[in-house]
């Protein structure tokens, strides 16, 4: 039996989106790493390089949601803007300063390996907050991940201990940040896509950075009496971190996270690959056995949320079923007792 036409369209856009997520989020890391190493572009100013994402992508999503109105704002108060957004916009801040400063001191190829850690920490963090009940099977789980992951830093040619401590403090923000905005907004009803987020956090972030702005780098900017903004360098690579926030909109939009998360696995052997082969960055046996052992353990991890996914899905479906079904009988009753009445009459 051929699928139908709308089936097979379906099928293609979906495609499509991760393809257009895999490309951009590709180009904005390889990008990143350009501009930061020493030995490319050599500009290790990753506070100012946030801060000029951030800058530019405020502008434009101030300009899509209070000019041309393409995207509806969300109602929000002051109060809840001060005490969810603010601590959200604060570790955003400290995630992308600590994982854009990764890239001096890391290949990239390792920092997708340490990135991996990412699903350990999520639910580190939400059993720490009650948000996810302790399972001794997910434990387990993580521990083989976390295990992979310290097999490919043993197996790391050019291992720095700094780069290794400022990216996993940035997916530990990054997790932390996760799992707020499940405590903080969607609790409460509140659902922000990338293009709100950026309106309501991206300035908030901005803000944060400029604190260590002024004292860590503005100095050696001053000092540094050769440099001129380069708008062409910059400004393409601030249009490729804003597209890459329209690309999560329409797969996360069109698919779902958990597509998401499933390309992001295809999209770290890719990076990989394109570390090892165009930018020659060693990558060891022990390297790849290591992450080989976190990827499946992710996974695995994954598999687990879609199956979980599916039975919550079946256990709403049946309670619908049951609900209809019971409303049936009480129509029939009804129908019943009005005919007995009429006949009784």
């Amino acid at each position: 039996m051929g699928l139908s036409e709308g089936v097979v369209k379906k099928v293609l856009l979906s495609y499509a989106y991760v393809a257009i997520w895999i490309f951009l989020s590709f180009t904005v890391i390889v990008y990143n790493k350009y501009i930061l190493d020493h030995k490319m572009y050599n500009w290790p100013f990753p506070i100012s390089l946030t801060m000029i994402h951030m800058g530019f992508c405020s502008s434009l999503a101030y300009l899509l949601v209070r000019v041309f109105k393409l995207v509806e704002p969300v109602s929000m108060s002051r109060d809840l803007y001060l005490k969810s957004v603010v601590p959200i916009g604060a570790l955003y801040a400290l995630s992308l300063w600590f994982s854009n400063s990764a890239y001096i001191f890391l290949s990239v190829s390792f920092i997708q390996m340490l990135k991996a850690l990412m699903p350990v920490a999520v639910y580190s963090i939400g059993v720490v907050f009650k948000k996810d009940p302790f399972k001794s099977d997910t434990m387990l789980n993580m521990v083989s991940i976390s295990v992979g992951v310290a097999i490919a830093a043993y197996g790391e040619a050019k291992f720095n201990s700094w780069g290794v401590a400022l990216q996993l403090l940035a997916v530990a923000f990054e997790a932390t940040r996760l799992v707020l905005i499940q405590i903080l907004l969607n609790a409460k009803g509140i659902s922000l896509n990338p293009i709100t987020s950026l309106y309501y956090v991206a300035p908030c972030c901005f803000v944060f950075l400029c604190v260590p702005w002024v004292i860590v780098e503005l100095p050696v900017l001053r000092e540094t009496s050769s440099f001129h903004f380069d708008f062409v360098i910059f400004g393409t690579n601030s249009v490729c971190a804003f597209a890459l926030n329209l690309a999560v909109f329409l797969l996360v939009g069109k698919t779902s996270a958990l597509t998401m998360n499933v390309a992001g696995v295809v999209k770290d052997w890719l990076l990989i690959a394109f570390s090892w082969s165009v930018i020659k960055d060693t990558v060891t046996p022990v390297n790849l056995i290591g992450y080989l052992i976190a990827f499946l353990g992710v996974a695995y991890y994954n598999h687990a949320k879609l199956q979980a996914l599916k039975a919550l899905e079946a256990q709403r479906k049946s309670q619908q079923d049951n609900l209809e079904a019971g409303r049936l009988l009480e129509e029939r009753d009804g129908e019943g007792t009005g005919k007995k009445n009429e006949t009784q009459d």
